[in-house]
């Protein structure tokens, strides 16, 4: 498998905390032998900087590590900081993409899952083109038109995830507010709620919706995002999205904390059978839209509760609309 910058940065780290403690060493020891002040051996440990082959080399040795393929794996990561293939198409648009947002997108190419609860807007990874360019133009405001179709094309290529093989698992849950919030006009609202019925079929999709009726609920205080990654959960990571920043955390206590709220979450939220009754019956009320939105259950026309004319049985049912 091959590692993007940040995820590949993240395991080196994470596999070299582990060699030291099996060494029964600590950080301050480890400086001390192979002369580095103790700030390099934490960075290097907590992925925050990268670390050259040579570096990885003298800590393998210092740990006494005698596995020729595990010494080969470290210092292959260690060496491809630059990386390449598929998982690093987001280094074309570096001039658009602040270092943040490019490290995010090397977490969410790698991840095996991401659990995320949206209070404002649909998840980047459902969103159709013109619902991404109405939120891009809005975050950023005075945006060139050449930065805001770079910034559209680098939030749909992130798609890709979920069409891998083996894709990425999404779970998300969904303010009400985000499915009632018109981003673009009534006639884009309409097809990227059509969107979200059709991605809710898929088997890596799971929506729920968390209707206002929920009233005050533990995630009230904002949206973030869980990665998973099938190597080991070591690498799992909560991320908050600030307007200037993103917030990374990573202690098993934090980690913890937004597990347990996401499922707290899930279980005040409609089930992912309601919530798709739910979004399908938003979209047809879309006046620009009434007769294009799919059916939850057969992806057909969508016509006013309870079914479409297919899952009712024939037509008796379409003529009553």
């Amino acid at each position: 498998m091959q590692y993007g910058p940040a995820v590949r940065r993240r395991r080196l780290g994470t596999e070299l905390r582990l060699l030291r403690t099996r060494a029964g060493l600590t950080s301050i020891e480890v400086a001390r032998l192979v002369d580095w002040h103790q700030s390099k051996v934490s960075r290097i440990e907590t992925g925050a900087s990268g670390v050259k082959p040579a570096d990885v080399r003298k800590l393998l040795d210092t740990y006494q590590v005698d596995d020729a393929g595990l010494r080969e794996l470290l210092l292959a990561l260690a060496g491809s900081e630059d990386g390449g293939g598929r998982h690093n198409w987001w280094h074309a648009y570096r001039g658009v993409l602040p270092p943040t947002y490019r490290d995010f997108i090397s977490l969410e190419s790698q991840a095996s899952g991401m659990r995320t609860l949206e209070t404002s807007v649909v998840p980047g990874l459902l969103q159709i083109p013109e619902y991404a360019r109405a939120v891009t133009r809005a975050a950023v405001e005075g945006l060139e038109d050449d930065k805001l179709d770079a910034l559209v094309e680098v939030r749909l290529a992130r798609q890709d995830v979920l069409r891998g093989d083996p894709p990425m698992e999404l779970s998300a849950v969904l303010d009400e507010g985000v499915l009632r919030r018109e981003v673009g006009g009534p006639d884009i609202m309409a097809r990227q709620l059509g969107h979200l019925v059709e991605a809710a079929a898929l088997p890596q999709v799971r929506l729920q919706v968390l209707p206002f009726t929920a009233g005050a609920h533990i995630g009230i205080t904002g949206p973030f995002v869980i990665f998973s990654f099938r190597s080991t959960s070591d690498l799992d990571v909560v991320v908050l999205d600030h307007l200037t920043s993103s917030l990374y955390l990573e202690r098993k206590e934090d980690l913890r904390a937004y597990v347990e709220a996401f499922k707290t979450l899930q279980i005040h939220a409609l089930s992912p059978e309601d919530s798709l009754d739910y979004i399908a019956g938003l979209a047809h009320a879309q006046p620009s839209a009434r007769k294009e939105a799919p059916c939850p259950h057969c992806l057909g026309t969508y016509l006013p509760v309870p079914h479409c004319a297919v899952c009712a049985g024939g037509a008796a049912a379409a003529a009553r609309e």
